[in-house]
């Protein structure tokens, strides 16, 4: 979170005391529930309230119930950001989340939101929980079990002494909480701590506010003033906020997500098998892919059967975004009933959403209708891409059918072969769709330019 933007880090206390050391249950979670809110970049796709989406590698995720949220605050600002779910040692989950209703970062709380879930399915016993008496916020609150307390650790970030620290309260059912100590003060502004232990060592990831890095620290306890610093400064290459870990649950990888904000607000993701070593790689935007408009991911494992009743009470969307190959960052949108790519995000946020229908000319075939306009199709005219009006003509038909086949780029993706031209692939040239001859002995470019993957 910077100066004037609240997105910590949440999610990676639970990953970590179910994933920790040996990494022995990893194979128990067949896949994860990610929390966030949602922003975009005029702040039309906002929406402060939880949202959830579902993955079964951690890396590429679905929404649930059409990308609107599951649960609604309704005491102190009636809004929310930076909501993290715990999967409590005692079974079933606890939310919590900062009390702020977007923007308005004057607005000083001294509680946290609490919902109780068996299930992430309902949310129940929505309660404010106050953690300090100050004259300051409560941002970006996190939990963590402490095993030398018996209790759970919830941290957040507050002004102290001038500048943001990392607080703690300790409880044990998040009704009441201990009183408020300093945890962490590197002795700058330090925000949006989060949590993973491994191998007996507790590892705390934050933000460093005063140059937008992020930064591990390590301890053997959770003991207030007792985690130093042993990574260096970890960046994209621009400002980035929100740490939160998870662990692959098919190899002996950890996952380490950032956010960023506006005008390009974004999820990056890294990846390390050595948490110790402090060493994070950077991965490619063709590896993973975020839910729409999601800001402030918290992460938490969860059982192949938890997922499925995740996703048969909540639903999956029905519609579709088109991710670039070569181009992992931009998306197929219409604009000015041109057919391009554009980098995520952007507004408005529904150009790049689009219902996958039967094909128009041939059922087995797929037609892209647009969400936000449902009576327009892509089709090619001239060969070029552009949304227009289905005039129920058979031509028409033939021109926004497509055929989906093995990407030519990577067979893992997918490549769209013209219906009437098909010896013609959707591809995108200076960004612009369009469709032209390609085949397996085409450039490299040319294949790239002609593979997208179908996510949510």
């Amino acid at each position: 979170m910077r100066r004037r933007t609240l997105l910590g880090a949440v999610g990676a206390g639970t990953a970590g005391a179910l994933l920790g050391a040996g990494d022995a249950r990893a194979a128990t979670y067949g896949g994860y529930a990610m929390a966030y809110f949602k922003e975009s970049p005029t702040m039309s796709g906002a929406s402060y309230r939880v949202h959830l989406a579902v993955s079964a590698d951690g890396l590429n995720w679905t929404p649930l119930n059409q990308n609107n949220p599951v649960a609604t605050p309704t005491l102190g600002s009636g809004g929310l950001r930076d909501p993290f779910i715990l999967r409590k040692q005692t079974g079933g989950f606890v939310v919590l989340a900062t009390d702020l209703n977007g923007t308005d970062w004057a607005y000083q709380s001294q509680y946290l939101h609490v919902w109780d879930s068996t299930d992430l399915r309902s949310f129940t016993g929505y309660r404010l929980l106050k953690v300090h008496s100050l004259a300051t916020h409560a941002w970006a609150p996190e939990a963590v079990w402490d095993p030398a307390r018996g209790q759970y650790a919830v941290v957040y970030s507050a002004v102290v002494g001038g500048h943001n620290v990392l607080m703690v309260n300790w409880t044990s059912d998040f009704v009441t909480a201990s009183a408020p100590q300093t945890f962490f003060d590197p002795g700058y502004d330090a925000i949006d701590g989060n949590f993973v232990t491994v191998g007996g060592v507790n590892y705390m990831y934050y933000k460093n506010n005063t140059n937008s890095t992020l930064l591990g620290a390590r301890s053997s306890t959770f003991n207030p003033s007792s985690f130093n610093v042993y990574t260096g400064s970890i960046s994209p290459g621009r400002g980035v906020e929100a740490p939160q870990i998870v662990k692959s649950n098919t190899s002996d990888v950890w996952y380490m997500w950032g956010d960023t904000w506006s005008p390009n607000g974004r999820f990056f993701c890294w990846q390390t098998t050595n948490v110790a070593g402090g060493s994070w790689s950077l991965l490619n935007d063709r590896l993973y892919t975020q839910p729409l408009n999601s800001k402030h991911l918290g992460i938490t494992p969860i059982t192949t059967a938890e997922m499925s009743a995740l996703t048969t009470r909540w639903g999956t969307p029905t519609w579709n975004r088109i991710k670039s190959y070569n181009f992992p960052d931009r998306y197929i949108r219409h604009s000015n009933s041109v057919g391009r790519i554009d980098t995520y995000p952007f507004d408005p946020y529904q150009d790049q959403q689009w219902t996958l229908v039967p094909g128009l000319a041939n059922s087995s075939g797929v037609s892209f209708r647009s969400v936000n306009y449902p009576n327009r199709y892509l089709r090619h005219s001239n060969y070029a891409i552009v949304l227009a009006n289905n005039d129920g003509t058979s031509t028409f038909a033939a021109d926004a059918t497509f055929t989906r086949v093995a990407g030519f780029a990577d067979s893992s993706w997918t490549s769209f072969r013209s219906h009437n031209f098909p010896d013609r692939y959707l591809r995108h040239s200076g960004y612009v769709l369009r469709v032209d001859p390609i085949t397996t002995s085409s450039s490299t470019t040319d294949k790239q330019d002609a593979t997208f993957r179908v996510v949510h």
